[in-house]
């Protein structure tokens, strides 16, 4: 009998499962179902969960939930006998259960939870874990998946995710838990006659705002122009719905209008298969009222508002142009250092630091040069952004809060992925769509002044800066079989990399797990970075690629870019080495 098999029907015959569950499992009659559910153990990975709902080892359920978080319990009391948690939800199918489950496990643990009364974005959960004080912090979401999808995501006390060591040390803690049943719970009455669960209150959205208000850089120009920009704003069904209009309205953004049909929270989300601003299909019925109400702009947040998609006005054509979270980011980041360098607001030359991962826009090196900036590449998801400031701050405190760039005290100045995610400031250690709509809002009534559109600007940034162009692509593979193919693919890569890549050489090859770059000429050094699963080719002429298994989905990402003198030029680079990518993953 195979193990999936033997699992299985462990969970049917187990009187510790409940009712629903054996139900469930019950009425599956498709074998590749049973072996899909139950062929592993849903990983408690670097960040946390990601999965399917359901019933299953390889499903997100109050068991599997629970087992890490009793995992996170253990370790917790090993590191402090006062330990306290702060937990949010997003609008997804479970996630209120999920973040309750959490709370009574951790009181029953003797750690004292912080709940939110209901859902927020994630990166407010960042910025209250910082403000209560609190150990770590955990935030039920799956993010941009699709609706079937659950997560848990954990953060430490620094308010970012968890980094090594903390990653590896807690997934030891979960690994350690014998089983489903070893978990504690107390009732919820009882969590709160002990003090251990306590919601969390209006002073801490507050703090939040208060924050966000500070990004402010020309009060003036709003008072003049915020009226006058009118926004279209989708919370695609999510949590952005209420914060977004709360921030926009109190910066003085008047003409807003919200998509109704995406208004309101639901993890159906029934108006799309994928509940992502990154998919031009998110953007259907927001560009359908864009165009009933001439918006100047269309903004949309993921599931649990912490990406950012926008399109905007060409005022030339009339169209409506979409921005890749490349773009977003650094015409925020533009827009920011270009004012703080004017208000004399800037760290002295090469104090200040600009954050990015290694797949995002190379226009990032050119924007830091303008701003007397450096540039902080590290790998690909924005923990090891926020994991930056956190060693920004520990070496600017053992320098005498000093700038000193011999031993890594930068001043964070920005940060962003090629995701839709960005951070501007250090309130929170995660990305922040609230935020990024807030500034590039501000940004567009600060270019109005000037006679000009986000889209102008867009263009006098490629002439100023050259014609950078990105791309994703994503190949999935479902199952156990995929798991081993993208394994697979991955060390093809690696065994046998291209000398090139759409008719431009392979200068070097970095591979993140050996820890090695290799140049065109055989010499070789280290990378610098933690060791990842990732390959990556640097390209003559600017251009670039890299090739990574997904860590939340089954699939396998190939990211690139390049560099050209003109629109026209960059689009053709860029088809001519995605061609080539897709045909040497095919080969492999």
């Amino acid at each position: 009998m195979n193990d999936f098999v033997r699992e299985y029907r462990r969970w049917l015959s187990d009187d510790n499962f409940d009712g629903a569950t054996k139900a469930e499992l019950s009425a599956i009659t498709d074998r590749k179902e049973i072996e899909d559910r139950f062929y592993k153990d849903l990983t408690f990975g670097t960040g946390g969960l990601r999965g399917k709902i359901g019933a299953g080892t390889n499903r997100m359920n109050v068991y599997t939930v629970g087992k890490a978080t009793q995992g996170l319990a253990d370790f917790i009391n090993t590191r402090t006998d006062k330990g306290s948690v702060a937990i949010a939800y997003d609008c997804r199918i479970m996630s209120p259960e999920f973040a309750l489950d959490t709370a009574l496990i951790l009181a029953a643990n003797g750690i004292k939870a912080y709940l939110f009364e209901s859902l927020r974005p994630t990166p407010e959960l960042s910025f209250a874990v910082r403000y209560l004080k609190a150990t770590a912090g955990v935030v039920i979401t799956a993010s941009h998946n699709p609706p079937q999808y659950n997560g848990y995501k954990v953060y430490w006390s620094d308010g970012g995710q968890i980094v090594p060591p903390y990653d590896k040390l807690i997934i030891s803690k979960v690994n350690e838990v014998p089983d489903y049943f070893a978990v504690k719970r107390i009732t919820r009455a009882e969590a709160e006659k002990r003090g251990l669960l306590q919601t969390i209150e209006k002073e801490v959205d507050d703090a939040y705002f208060s924050e966000l208000k500070k990004l402010v850089l020309n009060g003036d120009i709003l008072r003049q122009y915020a009226g006058d920009i009118g926004i279209v704003y989708t919370p695609l069904n999510g949590t952005g719905n209420l914060p977004v209009k709360r921030i926009l309205g109190e910066l003085g953004f008047k003409k807003l209008w919200v998509v109704p049909e995406q208004e309101n929270p639901d993890g159906t989300f029934p108006t799309l298969k994928y509940p992502n601003p990154e998919d031009p299909a998110a953007f259907t019925l927001a560009l359908k009222l864009a165009r009933e109400k001439g918006a100047d702009l269309i903004v949309a947040t993921d599931p649990d508002a912490d990406r950012l998609g926008v399109y905007v006005k060409d005022s030339k054509s009339g169209e409506y142009m979409p921005f890749t979270g490349n773009m977003s980011g650094l015409l925020i980041a533009e827009y920011m250092l270009s004012q703080k360098r004017d208000k004399g607001l800037l760290p002295e030359r090469g104090c200040g630091a600009l954050v990015t991962t290694i797949v995002s826009s190379k226009m990032a090196y050119s924007v830091a040069a303008e701003y007397g900036l450096t540039v902080k590449e590290v790998l690909t998801g924005f923990k090891y952004i926020g994991e930056q400031i956190k060693l920004f701050e520990k070496s600017k405190s053992e320098n005498g809060g000093k700038c000193d760039i011999s031993k890594g005290a930068y001043e964070y100045e920005f940060g962003f992925e090629e995701s839709y995610g960005c951070l501007p400031a250090t309130y929170a250690r995660d990305k922040d769509g609230v935020a990024a709509v807030a500034m590039l809002c501000e940004a567009a009534a600060y270019y109005r002044s000037e006679g000009l559109t986000l889209w102008d600007e867009m263009q006098r940034m490629y002439k100023k800066y050259g014609y950078f162009k990105e791309s994703l692509k994503s190949v999935v593979f479902e199952g156990a079989d995929g798991a081993k193919r993208i394994a697979e693919l991955c060390e093809g890569y690696r065994r046998q990399p291209p000398k090139s890549i759409g008719g431009f050489k392979v200068e070097e090859t970095r591979d993140y797990l050996t820890g090695t770059i290799e140049y065109a000429d055989g010499s070789v050094k280290e990378t610098g970075l933690p060791k990842s699963n990732v390959i990556y080719f640097s390209l003559e002429e600017g251009g670039w690629c890299c090739v990574r298994p997904s860590g939340t989905e089954p699939k396998i990402k190939l990211y690139f870019g390049v560099r050209s003198q003109s629109t026209a030029g960059a689009d053709r680079a860029l088809k001519e080495v995605e061609g080539d990518l897709l045909k040497i993953l095919q080969r492999q």
